[in-house]
């Protein structure tokens, strides 16, 4: 409760801070690290030398920023133009303006797949500048002290606890384990099973979902091929693959900018086992999206199409920190640019036979309760 009023406190302030008289400013909010504030800053330059007759306000929200966008919307602040993941698409689509129309010749951009996962009962509510999907990160060099070898594409999740065996010895583990539900969703797919599905069910308590479950705990509890809580101690489960601790690591793209810098040793990507032609991890995406009230649409309408074109996503691409939502951008040099990871184009093939993450308005509260209950199952 405390920890609630708090929240609400600070959102007060930076609401009242965030008050803007001049109301011929173009509003927009974002989340996101240094490397992404540097990156939007210059856009939002570039932005304004283009349209000279737009000046845009940027409110970054680097922490709470779902709690903090709830009060804007409720007190009648919210900016013209927010960027979005899709998980909070439903919470958030009577806000939104449907984009559909005014988008109609940027759709072409995309995936039918992609944008489907900004689309809540048939609207384009956002379009989108990144995708997440988790690949296995690998440690090549322990597949080649042990001689292992490298998983490829047709793997299997048998293939995947087999060698997390062959790789769990002398300090070092086969798999990563973390108690967050966005990580163990690929389990409970590989058996095909999840959370909720496309009908809004819930199947979390379905026999295959409680199969990928079983799965995923033994892989720490009965195979030990994942370190345990106090195995890792502090560590992440990165700062482990980065120390050489971990052979494979379930992650997303993001990291790939922390492991060029950081990681001395051989490694690359491949993605997580599929299960009858269609890939085990779902698509969840991030993107850019007009709020209704705005009364700077037009102008929003503008960012949008600048923020989300091939020349913006580039600035991102380069970074090695998204997997761009755009096709001509998934193929570029930028992206593939024969860098770590050398199999970039493993993001690319996933996108093809993924679909979105079934989520609906109480998906937030779903998963914590989901991951609150497996806590003594994993443990």
């Amino acid at each position: 409760m405390i920890k609630k009023f708090l929240i609400l406190f600070i959102c007060i302030i930076f609401i009242t801070g965030c008050k803007q008289k001049d109301e011929d400013v173009l509003k927009f909010a974002s989340w996101g690290s240094k490397t992404e504030v540097q990156i939007i800053n210059t856009l939002l330059k570039d932005f304004e030398k283009e349209n000279p007759d737009v000046k845009v306000k940027f409110l970054h929200i680097p922490q709470n920023y779902f709690p903090k966008l709830h009060l804007m919307f409720a007190s009648n602040l919210a900016p013209d133009v927010i960027f979005i993941n899709n998980l909070n698409i439903p919470v958030y689509e009577k806000y939104l303006m449907d984009l559909n129309t005014m988008f109609e010749d940027e759709k072409k951009n995309y995936y039918p797949q992609v944008l489907d996962t900004m689309t809540y009962e048939y609207r384009l509510l956002a379009i989108p500048r990144d995708i997440s999907e988790f690949v296995i990160f690998y440690n090549k060099d322990l597949f080649d002290k042990y001689n292992v070898e490298y998983p490829k594409s047709d793997w299997t999740i048998e293939d995947l606890l087999n060698i997390a065996k062959k790789l769990t010895c002398d300090n070092h583990y086969g798999i990563s384990f973390e108690e967050k539900s966005i990580s163990y969703l690929p389990y409970l797919r590989a058996f095909n099973g999840g959370f909720i599905d496309k009908d809004n069910n819930l199947i979390i308590d379905n026999e295959n979902s409680k199969r990928g479950i079983q799965f995923y705990s033994d892989l720490r509890n009965k195979y030990n091929v994942a370190p345990k809580k106090y195995q890792s101690a502090s560590k992440t489960m990165a700062q482990m693959f980065i120390d050489g601790q971990l052979a494979m690591h379930l992650s997303g793209r993001w990291l790939v900018p922390k492991y060029r810098e950081d990681v001395n040793f051989n490694w690359d990507v491949v993605n997580f086992p599929n299960i009858n032609g269609k890939s085990s991890v779902t698509l969840d995406s991030s993107g850019y999206a007009i709020v209704k009230s705005s009364k700077k649409r037009d102008d929003a309408i503008r960012l949008v199409k600048f923020l989300t074109s091939k020349k913006s996503s580039d600035y991102f691409t380069k970074t090695g920190l998204i997997v761009p939502a755009r096709i001509d951008n998934l193929y570029s040099t930028s992206f593939l640019d024969g860098k770590n990871p050398m199999n970039s184009k493993v993001f690319i093939d996933i996108v093809k036979i993924s679909e979105k993450t079934p989520v609906n308005k109480n998906y937030s509260e779903i998963t914590d309760k989901i991951d609150e209950n497996l806590s003594y199952k994993f443990n």
